[in-house]
């Protein structure tokens, strides 16, 4: 398993990776210019919480890294790994349906709160890594 011990960073084919589950006290970075857009992770073991332009994006319990997080208007997709199943929370379109594939399966159709915010478990036991990706419907 490989944290992200920038805590942050941009890739080579312009997405972000961020989280160190591995850290037992709080971490933060603020202010992480990308695309235009100020980036602030906060992670450790238990949580790991990234916010863009002080607006939340995503949140897993535990703490998880995540790779490759890449977003359009529809859609949002990235690695995740930890070194246990998570729960993950992300900010999408509020009021809308997506369907959430995990590893290539589909979970199922969900719909989103008022909010915007979609959650769904991811099982990290059995496979060092998984690929999210959520498509609205």
């Amino acid at each position: 398993m490989a944290a992200i011990k920038e805590l942050l960073r941009t890739e080579e084919n312009g997405t972000l990776s961020f989280g160190d589950y591995e850290l037992s006290q709080k971490a933060k970075l603020s202010d992480f210019p990308f695309g235009g857009d100020l980036y602030k992770v906060k992670t450790f073991k238990e949580i790991t919480k990234l916010e863009k332009n002080e607006m939340f994006v995503y949140e897993s319990v535990p703490g998880t890294a995540v790779t490759g997080l890449a977003q359009s208007g529809d859609e949002m997709s990235f690695c995740v790994e930890g070194p246990e199943d998570a729960q993950i929370t992300v900010e999408m379109e509020a009021d809308s349906e997506y369907e959430v594939f995990i590893d290539g399966e589909s979970t199922g159709v969900v719909k989103t709160n008022l909010g915007g915010k979609l959650s769904f478990s991811v099982d990290l036991s059995s496979a060092d890594r998984v690929s999210v990706k959520i498509v609205r419907v």
